[in-house]
Protein backbone atom coordinates (compact mmCIF):
# COMPACT_ATOMS: atom_id res chain seq x y z
CA UNK A 1 0.00 0.00 0.00
CA UNK A 2 1.13 3.35 -0.83
CA UNK A 3 2.52 5.62 1.91
CA UNK A 4 0.97 8.33 0.47
CA UNK A 5 -2.16 7.24 0.03
CA UNK A 6 -5.63 8.90 1.55
CA UNK A 7 -8.77 7.75 2.55
CA UNK A 8 -11.81 8.61 4.50
CA UNK A 9 -15.36 9.57 5.56
CA UNK A 10 -17.27 12.28 4.28
CA UNK A 11 -20.68 13.50 5.43
CA UNK A 12 -22.81 15.63 3.14
CA UNK A 13 -25.58 17.63 5.26
CA UNK A 14 -27.58 20.28 4.81
CA UNK A 15 -31.30 21.76 4.57
CA UNK A 16 -34.01 19.51 2.25
CA UNK A 17 -33.64 20.60 -1.05
CA UNK A 18 -30.24 22.09 -1.04
CA UNK A 19 -28.93 19.36 -3.88
CA UNK A 20 -26.84 16.75 -1.54
CA UNK A 21 -27.63 13.68 -3.60
CA UNK A 22 -27.29 15.44 -6.84
CA UNK A 23 -24.15 16.69 -5.50
CA UNK A 24 -22.94 13.23 -4.40
CA UNK A 25 -24.57 11.36 -7.82
CA UNK A 26 -22.36 13.98 -9.46
CA UNK A 27 -18.96 13.66 -7.94
CA UNK A 28 -19.18 9.80 -8.31
CA UNK A 29 -20.80 10.08 -11.76
CA UNK A 30 -23.28 7.51 -11.37
CA UNK A 31 -27.09 7.78 -10.09
CA UNK A 32 -27.43 5.84 -6.40
CA UNK A 33 -29.21 8.53 -4.26
CA UNK A 34 -32.41 9.16 -5.21
CA UNK A 35 -33.39 13.25 -6.05
CA UNK A 36 -36.68 14.95 -6.12
CA UNK A 37 -37.63 18.13 -5.51
CA UNK A 38 -39.81 17.20 -2.59
CA UNK A 39 -38.05 17.42 1.21
CA UNK A 40 -36.50 14.14 3.13
CA UNK A 41 -36.37 12.04 -0.44
CA UNK A 42 -33.19 10.68 1.80
CA UNK A 43 -34.25 8.37 4.53
CA UNK A 44 -30.76 6.28 5.20
CA UNK A 45 -27.64 6.42 5.20
CA UNK A 46 -26.05 6.04 1.70
CA UNK A 47 -22.54 5.02 1.41
CA UNK A 48 -21.52 5.77 -1.85
CA UNK A 49 -17.29 5.40 -3.10
CA UNK A 50 -15.03 7.35 -5.32
CA UNK A 51 -11.77 5.83 -5.85
CA UNK A 52 -9.15 8.29 -7.78
CA UNK A 53 -5.43 8.05 -7.81
CA UNK A 54 -4.20 9.98 -4.79
CA UNK A 55 -6.57 8.46 -2.41
CA UNK A 56 -10.47 6.81 -1.65
CA UNK A 57 -13.60 8.91 -0.65
CA UNK A 58 -16.51 7.40 1.11
CA UNK A 59 -19.48 10.01 0.72
CA UNK A 60 -22.13 8.75 4.13
CA UNK A 61 -25.26 11.08 2.55
CA UNK A 62 -27.29 11.55 5.68
CA UNK A 63 -31.25 12.36 5.82
CA UNK A 64 -31.49 16.03 6.19
CA UNK A 65 -31.11 17.60 9.65
CA UNK A 66 -34.73 19.16 10.93
CA UNK A 67 -36.93 19.35 13.59
CA UNK A 68 -38.43 15.77 14.08
CA UNK A 69 -42.21 15.33 13.99
CA UNK A 70 -43.14 11.29 13.89
CA UNK A 71 -40.87 8.62 14.51
CA UNK A 72 -39.50 8.17 11.07
CA UNK A 73 -38.32 12.04 11.39
CA UNK A 74 -36.97 11.31 14.79
CA UNK A 75 -34.66 8.40 13.16
CA UNK A 76 -33.65 10.48 10.27
CA UNK A 77 -32.46 13.58 12.88
CA UNK A 78 -30.32 10.84 14.95
CA UNK A 79 -28.65 9.28 12.19
CA UNK A 80 -27.76 12.61 11.24
CA UNK A 81 -26.61 13.81 14.08
CA UNK A 82 -24.50 10.78 14.94
CA UNK A 83 -23.09 10.64 11.66
CA UNK A 84 -20.96 14.26 12.42
CA UNK A 85 -18.48 12.70 14.87
CA UNK A 86 -18.12 9.93 13.19
CA UNK A 87 -16.69 10.99 9.73
CA UNK A 88 -13.19 13.06 8.75
CA UNK A 89 -14.70 15.49 7.06
CA UNK A 90 -18.40 17.24 6.79
CA UNK A 91 -19.58 19.10 3.64
CA UNK A 92 -22.53 21.56 4.55
CA UNK A 93 -24.18 22.32 1.69
CA UNK A 94 -26.38 25.72 1.49
CA UNK A 95 -27.43 27.91 -1.55
CA UNK A 96 -26.25 31.18 -2.86
CA UNK A 97 -27.90 33.29 -0.56
CA UNK A 98 -27.12 35.93 2.11
CA UNK A 99 -30.05 35.44 4.22
CA UNK A 100 -28.96 32.62 6.85
CA UNK A 101 -32.51 31.04 7.88
CA UNK A 102 -33.74 29.31 10.50
CA UNK A 103 -33.07 25.88 9.20
CA UNK A 104 -29.77 27.03 8.75
CA UNK A 105 -28.94 28.36 12.46
CA UNK A 106 -30.25 24.66 13.66
CA UNK A 107 -27.46 23.08 11.70
CA UNK A 108 -25.13 25.79 12.60
CA UNK A 109 -25.65 24.76 16.66
CA UNK A 110 -25.49 21.31 15.93
CA UNK A 111 -22.09 21.38 13.73
CA UNK A 112 -20.57 23.76 16.51
CA UNK A 113 -20.20 20.86 18.79
CA UNK A 114 -18.65 18.92 16.20
CA UNK A 115 -14.33 18.57 16.11
CA UNK A 116 -14.18 17.03 12.35
CA UNK A 117 -13.10 19.49 9.88
CA UNK A 118 -16.22 21.69 8.06
CA UNK A 119 -16.26 22.62 4.58
CA UNK A 120 -18.78 24.82 3.59
CA UNK A 121 -20.56 24.03 0.02
CA UNK A 122 -22.24 26.53 -1.76
CA UNK A 123 -24.36 24.84 -4.41
CA UNK A 124 -26.32 25.85 -6.95
CA UNK A 125 -24.17 28.60 -8.43
CA UNK A 126 -25.22 28.30 -11.75
CA UNK A 127 -28.78 29.99 -10.23
CA UNK A 128 -27.90 33.25 -9.39
CA UNK A 129 -24.79 35.94 -11.01
CA UNK A 130 -21.40 35.64 -10.08
CA UNK A 131 -20.97 38.68 -8.63
CA UNK A 132 -23.99 37.26 -6.44
CA UNK A 133 -21.71 34.35 -4.91
CA UNK A 134 -19.21 36.49 -3.20
CA UNK A 135 -21.86 38.33 -0.66
CA UNK A 136 -23.13 34.78 0.19
CA UNK A 137 -19.36 33.44 0.64
CA UNK A 138 -19.56 37.05 3.02
CA UNK A 139 -22.37 36.21 4.83
CA UNK A 140 -21.89 32.41 6.21
CA UNK A 141 -18.36 32.68 6.36
CA UNK A 142 -18.21 33.00 10.35
CA UNK A 143 -21.54 31.02 10.87
CA UNK A 144 -19.09 28.44 12.06
CA UNK A 145 -15.18 27.23 11.84
CA UNK A 146 -14.73 26.08 8.10
CA UNK A 147 -11.92 24.60 7.32
CA UNK A 148 -12.84 25.77 3.62
CA UNK A 149 -15.90 26.93 2.05
CA UNK A 150 -16.21 25.77 -2.23
CA UNK A 151 -18.31 27.27 -4.77
CA UNK A 152 -20.18 24.58 -6.74
CA UNK A 153 -23.06 23.73 -8.78
CA UNK A 154 -23.66 20.10 -8.64
CA UNK A 155 -26.61 19.98 -11.25
CA UNK A 156 -23.58 20.76 -14.66
CA UNK A 157 -20.61 19.86 -12.43
CA UNK A 158 -18.95 23.34 -11.86
CA UNK A 159 -16.12 23.13 -9.83
CA UNK A 160 -16.39 20.07 -7.75
CA UNK A 161 -12.86 19.07 -9.32
CA UNK A 162 -12.07 21.64 -6.85
CA UNK A 163 -14.16 20.55 -4.08
CA UNK A 164 -12.75 16.79 -4.10
CA UNK A 165 -9.02 18.14 -3.87
CA UNK A 166 -10.27 20.08 -0.68
CA UNK A 167 -11.57 16.98 0.77
CA UNK A 168 -8.24 15.08 0.08
CA UNK A 169 -6.70 17.92 1.53
CA UNK A 170 -8.70 16.65 4.94
CA UNK A 171 -8.45 12.78 4.55
CA UNK A 172 -6.24 10.81 6.65
CA UNK A 173 -3.24 8.83 5.06
CA UNK A 174 -4.49 4.79 5.21
CA UNK A 175 -5.52 2.06 2.49
CA UNK A 176 -8.39 1.61 0.58
CA UNK A 177 -11.69 0.63 2.38
CA UNK A 178 -13.30 -0.59 -0.98
CA UNK A 179 -11.82 -2.12 -4.51
CA UNK A 180 -11.37 0.30 -7.38
CA UNK A 181 -15.00 -0.60 -8.56
CA UNK A 182 -17.00 -0.60 -5.83
CA UNK A 183 -18.97 2.27 -6.45
CA UNK A 184 -21.85 2.02 -3.20
CA UNK A 185 -22.32 -0.21 -0.64
CA UNK A 186 -26.15 -0.38 -0.84
CA UNK A 187 -27.74 -3.57 -1.33
CA UNK A 188 -29.42 -3.91 -4.82
CA UNK A 189 -32.82 -4.61 -3.42
CA UNK A 190 -32.80 -0.91 -1.58
CA UNK A 191 -31.44 0.57 -4.34
CA UNK A 192 -34.26 -0.86 -6.77
CA UNK A 193 -36.81 0.46 -3.84
CA UNK A 194 -35.43 3.68 -3.84
CA UNK A 195 -35.67 4.36 -7.72
CA UNK A 196 -38.93 2.82 -7.20
CA UNK A 197 -39.83 5.78 -4.44
CA UNK A 198 -37.97 8.22 -6.60
CA UNK A 199 -40.16 7.72 -9.73
CA UNK A 200 -43.54 7.44 -7.30
CA UNK A 201 -42.39 10.94 -5.64
CA UNK A 202 -42.11 12.57 -9.57
CA UNK A 203 -45.43 11.43 -10.30
CA UNK A 204 -47.70 11.95 -7.67
CA UNK A 205 -49.04 15.37 -6.46
CA UNK A 206 -47.40 17.04 -3.40
CA UNK A 207 -49.78 15.62 -0.54
CA UNK A 208 -48.89 11.82 -0.88
CA UNK A 209 -44.50 11.24 -0.71
CA UNK A 210 -43.98 11.38 2.71
CA UNK A 211 -46.40 8.93 3.28
CA UNK A 212 -44.70 6.59 0.94
CA UNK A 213 -42.41 3.35 1.21
CA UNK A 214 -41.60 0.65 -1.10
CA UNK A 215 -40.86 -2.95 0.08
CA UNK A 216 -39.40 -5.24 -2.56
CA UNK A 217 -41.32 -8.63 -2.31
CA UNK A 218 -39.35 -10.79 -4.92
CA UNK A 219 -36.14 -10.02 -7.13
CA UNK A 220 -35.12 -12.85 -9.23
CA UNK A 221 -33.08 -13.75 -12.65
CA UNK A 222 -34.90 -15.77 -15.19
CA UNK A 223 -33.57 -16.55 -18.46
CA UNK A 224 -31.17 -12.98 -18.57
CA UNK A 225 -34.45 -10.99 -17.33
CA UNK A 226 -34.64 -9.81 -13.64
CA UNK A 227 -38.11 -10.27 -12.62
CA UNK A 228 -39.07 -7.85 -9.67
CA UNK A 229 -41.94 -7.71 -7.58
CA UNK A 230 -42.88 -4.73 -4.95
CA UNK A 231 -45.23 -2.97 -2.82
CA UNK A 232 -45.77 1.06 -2.71
CA UNK A 233 -47.03 1.46 0.64
CA UNK A 234 -49.17 4.53 1.78
CA UNK A 235 -51.13 5.74 4.95
CA UNK A 236 -54.59 6.16 3.39
CA UNK A 237 -56.88 4.58 1.26
CA UNK A 238 -57.75 7.52 -0.29
CA UNK A 239 -54.19 8.00 -1.14
CA UNK A 240 -54.01 4.26 -2.91
CA UNK A 241 -56.36 5.31 -5.32
CA UNK A 242 -54.28 8.08 -6.51
CA UNK A 243 -51.39 6.34 -6.28
CA UNK A 244 -53.14 3.43 -9.21
CA UNK A 245 -54.59 6.19 -10.90
CA UNK A 246 -58.02 5.62 -13.53
CA UNK A 247 -57.58 2.60 -14.90
CA UNK A 248 -54.03 1.95 -12.83
CA UNK A 249 -52.46 5.03 -15.39
CA UNK A 250 -50.72 6.54 -12.56
CA UNK A 251 -49.06 3.31 -11.26
CA UNK A 252 -48.12 2.50 -15.21
CA UNK A 253 -46.48 5.69 -15.36
CA UNK A 254 -44.54 4.99 -12.23
CA UNK A 255 -43.94 1.23 -13.30
CA UNK A 256 -42.38 1.80 -16.43
CA UNK A 257 -40.45 5.03 -15.19
CA UNK A 258 -39.16 2.88 -12.89
CA UNK A 259 -37.81 -0.11 -14.65
CA UNK A 260 -36.09 2.47 -17.33
CA UNK A 261 -34.26 3.38 -14.54
CA UNK A 262 -33.14 -0.24 -13.03
CA UNK A 263 -32.51 -1.24 -16.30
CA UNK A 264 -30.25 1.10 -16.57
CA UNK A 265 -28.64 0.18 -13.20
CA UNK A 266 -28.59 -3.36 -13.70
CA UNK A 267 -27.56 -3.78 -17.51
CA UNK A 268 -30.31 -6.38 -18.03
CA UNK A 269 -34.00 -7.09 -18.52
CA UNK A 270 -36.58 -5.99 -16.40
CA UNK A 271 -39.57 -7.10 -15.41
CA UNK A 272 -41.58 -5.05 -13.06
CA UNK A 273 -44.70 -5.92 -11.23
CA UNK A 274 -46.56 -3.19 -8.51
CA UNK A 275 -49.10 -3.07 -5.94
CA UNK A 276 -50.16 -0.52 -3.39
CA UNK A 277 -50.97 -1.40 0.02
CA UNK A 278 -52.75 0.56 2.82
CA UNK A 279 -50.59 0.47 5.92
CA UNK A 280 -52.31 3.33 8.44
CA UNK A 281 -49.38 5.68 10.24
CA UNK A 282 -46.42 3.32 9.29
CA UNK A 283 -43.85 6.09 10.21
CA UNK A 284 -45.13 6.08 13.34
CA UNK A 285 -44.49 2.00 13.87
CA UNK A 286 -41.13 0.53 15.09
CA UNK A 287 -41.67 -2.60 13.68
CA UNK A 288 -43.12 -1.76 10.25
CA UNK A 289 -40.13 0.90 9.94
CA UNK A 290 -38.02 -1.81 10.35
CA UNK A 291 -39.60 -4.07 8.27
CA UNK A 292 -38.94 -1.27 5.33
CA UNK A 293 -35.46 -1.11 6.39
CA UNK A 294 -34.75 1.97 8.69
CA UNK A 295 -32.91 0.30 11.44
CA UNK A 296 -31.83 2.71 14.38
CA UNK A 297 -28.64 -0.33 15.04
CA UNK A 298 -26.94 0.39 11.71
Amino acid sequence: MRKDYKSGFVTLIGRPNVGKSTLMNCLIGQKIAITSNKPQTTRNRIQTVLTTEEGQIVFVDTPGIHKAKNKLGEYMVNVAERTLNEVDVVLWLVEPTTFIGAGEQHIAKQLQRVHTPIILVINKIDSVKKEEVLPAIAAYKDVCNFAEIVPVSARNGDNTDELIRVIMKYLPYGPQFYDEDTITDQPERQIVAELIREKALHCLQDEIPHGIAVAIDQMKMQKKVMHINATIICERDSHKGIIIGKQGNMLKKIGSTARYEIEKMLDCQVNLKLWVKVKKDWRDSEYLMKNFGYRDEE
